[in-house]
């Protein structure tokens, strides 16, 4: 038979700060959410999905909507008059998860599209939306961000099981 005792050693001290800190992940999951907006944000810059694809262009149909109404258009995907879907990034930390997204009304359109009409019409009839929006994903997880989140965890880890002097 094999016995193995610990006691009041570093290992020992290190398990048990784990262990307490181990009841509310907030810490961790803000630095992670905090990585997540960042990484985000990045995306919006970049024109892409989590994936790496690029962003489908702005229609021939809204480019000539934001001529028509001589607004000001930015060429990237995603960027409208405002940019505030690019700013509003943001995310909830708590004891065991975060999340991170937008509360735009039109975020999730953005995100996985929608199809000419698929909202109904407005009150003359027209469609809504007016022509069908091409999924353009700027949520979730990169390789990068698998990654980023991994070393994050780990560094959090180690500094949670270090006893303090």
């Amino acid at each position: 038979m094999i016995r193995v005792e610990l006691k009041q050693d570093q290992v020992t001290v290190g398990l048990e700060a784990l262990a307490r800190q181990l009841d509310d992940l907030t810490p961790v999951m803000r630095e992670i959410g905090a990585f997540l907006v960042a990484s985000t944000k990045d995306r919006f810059q970049k024109g892409e999905t989590p994936e790496g694809a690029k962003w489908a262009p702005k229609s021939p149909t809204t480019v000539a909507a934001y001529a028509r109404r001589k607004v000001r258009l930015d060429p990237r995907p995603l960027f409208g008059e405002t940019g505030m879907l690019s700013s509003q990034i943001a995310m909830f930390a708590g004891p065991a998860s975060v999340e991170v997204g937008s509360n735009l009304v039109y975020a999730a359109v953005m995100q996985f599209g929608a199809g000419k009409g698929a909202f109904g019409a407005d009150r003359a009839g027209h469609p809504i939306p007016w022509g069908t929006i091409p999924g353009r994903p700027f949520l979730g997880l990169s390789p990068t961000d698998a990654q980023g989140i991994r070393d994050i965890v780990g560094e959090w880890l180690q500094t949670a099981a270090t006893p303090e002097p």
